[in-house]
């Protein structure tokens, strides 16, 4: 059991080694709840990535249709900008999250 805690929060930590990478090995090799910590954590390193995809996307179409630089310009800094709190958001959620599935809460 210690050692599915272990793994559990591995996957959270993953945030500092191996983002995506670990949490999908894991999924596929593990199972139960285990499994289900991967998912979540795999999900929780993606979000911000493709919000700032999105956000990118998004502010070229916006620039593209204002017929401006300044309206892509401030839509891209506005992207950075929820990018980087939200990143830092969920960076900070799966630190918390790694410790209270090691401590077992």
């Amino acid at each position: 059991m210690r050692a599915n805690k272990i793994l559990s929060s591995l996957c959270y930590f993953s945030i500092f080694f191996a983002p995506f990478l670990f949490p999908v090995i894991v999924y596929f090799i593990a199972s139960g709840e285990v499994k289900n910590h991967a998912k979540r954590a795999f999900w929780t390193h993606l979000i911000p990535y493709v919000l700032l995809i999105a956000g990118i996307l998004f502010s070229g179409v916006l620039g593209l249709g204002a017929q401006g630089e300044m309206t892509a310009g401030i839509g891209i800094i506005m992207t950075y900008i929820v990018f980087a709190l939200i990143g830092l958001y969920f960076f900070i959620w799966n630190i918390v999250r790694g410790i209270k599935v090691l401590l077992g809460n």
